[in-house]
């Protein structure tokens, strides 16, 4: 019968005698003590004790990665901690073994380091040594399950068409969730991003230009039964965009629309495949906060737009109406939000109104903040601007 290797970890400068007596009781028994040497403690001033076969000379670094590479090579670890003591330098050896996944036993049980103790692994040296002859104690290393995942991306596109909010679903032509709706979105390919991915999928499954749609991402979303198909997890991008033309399915989707957000969230929430409506809702109240604090409500105007226009995407967005002087207003007086071209909108009946571009600024100081509601937002009292 071969019998495995141990190295022991403990205090050596407060506990060695304690330590050399496990040892010696393991040698006994023909297990290899691999650390610490069964010596003499020469220095027990430095950080790490030096042993008569130690150098005087050798730093700290060098013992304890000459000392870990003892344990690594080790079956397994035994841990003499007298009273339950562990100690820094021993918490750190024991990580490392854990990390490893090497089987670990304990003289007592730790008192001053929250750790996982699983039950039948504290154990006198004797009882250890005696459980290793039987063939009842584990000392091969402990091979913990690792989970396989597959990484998908998803995109969450809005825009406004006919002054609503909408975004882009596609009906889904394979199963699972076959015939309902989904975002556009699919599994990475190897040598791709991500980004790549999202870029990729919204060509295919939509037909659009992916590379003038810029994508930020949103969230990463690993809950494990969110796919039947397996263990896949998503990260979910948002992109934002003006007068964007209808979309044409591609690949496993075999239809590909615009829906208003109203409807495909809130009226039929089971018309969503997988956790899509999680994804979508989570998006949504990102862009409703953006907007507060940055100038991302430009992104769904054209080149040029009036404030009236901008203001409709705000009230599309946050799903409420403002007031037209007090958004005028605070609107103008934002620095960098908005540059007047000084040019007026033509062909439009009353007084034509100013046209603007995107200004400078990135971000709305003071913040164009939501009135405070609870729940789904109400519309703005008389006198709010937003």
């Amino acid at each position: 019968m071969t019998l495995p290797s141990v190295s022991l970890i403990g205090s050596f400068r407060q506990h060695y005698q304690e330590v050399r007596e496990a040892a010696e009781i393991f040698t006994a028994a023909g297990i290899t003590v691999k650390s610490p040497p069964i010596s003499t403690i020469i220095d027990r001033r430095q950080e790490f004790v030096r042993f008569e076969s130690d150098s005087p000379l050798t730093s700290d670094h060098a013992i304890q990665n000459a000392t870990l590479e003892k344990i690594f090579a080790s079956d397994f670890v035994y841990v003499v901690n007298p009273a339950g003591y562990i100690g820094r330098t021993t918490a750190y050896e024991l990580g490392r073994a854990h990390e490893r996944g090497m089987a670990v036993y304990y003289a007592e049980p730790p008192k001053d380091l929250l750790v996982e103790v699983p039950g039948g692994t504290v154990l006198s040296p004797h009882e250890l040594v005696a459980g290793i002859v039987r063939g009842g104690v584990q000392t091969s290393p402990i091979r913990r399950p690792r989970v396989a995942a597959l990484p998908t991306a998803d995109i969450v596109i809005f825009t406004i068409r006919a002054e609503r909010l909408h975004v882009l679903l596609i009906k889904r032509g394979t199963e699972p969730y076959r015939g309902k709706l989904a975002l556009p979105g699919g599994f990475v390919r190897p040598g791709e991003s991500l980004e790549d991915t999202a870029k990729r999928e919204l060509v295919e499954e939509t037909g659009l230009d992916a590379f003038r749609i810029p994508l930020q991402q949103v969230h990463t979303y690993s809950q494990p039964e969110r796919d039947p198909r397996g263990r896949i997890v998503t990260t979910a991008f948002l992109a934002i965009a003006p007068n964007l033309p209808e979309a044409a399915g591609g690949t496993d989707a075999y239809h590909a629309d615009w829906v208003e957000v109203e409807t495909s969230i809130w009226l039929d929430s089971d018309r969503l495949a997988f956790d899509h409506e999680v994804i979508l809702k989570q998006a949504l109240e990102r862009t409703r906060r953006l907007m507060e604090h940055t100038t991302i409500a430009t992104d769904f105007c054209g080149k040029i737009f009036t404030i009236s226009e901008l203001r409709q995407v705000y009230e599309a967005v946050w799903g409420f109406p403002l007031n037209p002087q007090n958004f005028q207003r605070k609107v103008r007086s934002t620095k960098g939000f908005i540059v007047n071209i000084g040019k007026k909108q033509a062909k439009q009946p009353g007084r034509p109104a100013d046209l603007f571009r995107p200004g400078p600024a990135r971000i709305l100081y003071p913040p164009m903040l939501r009135p405070s509601q609870r729940g789904r937002a109400a519309p703005a009292q008389h006198g709010e601007p937003g």
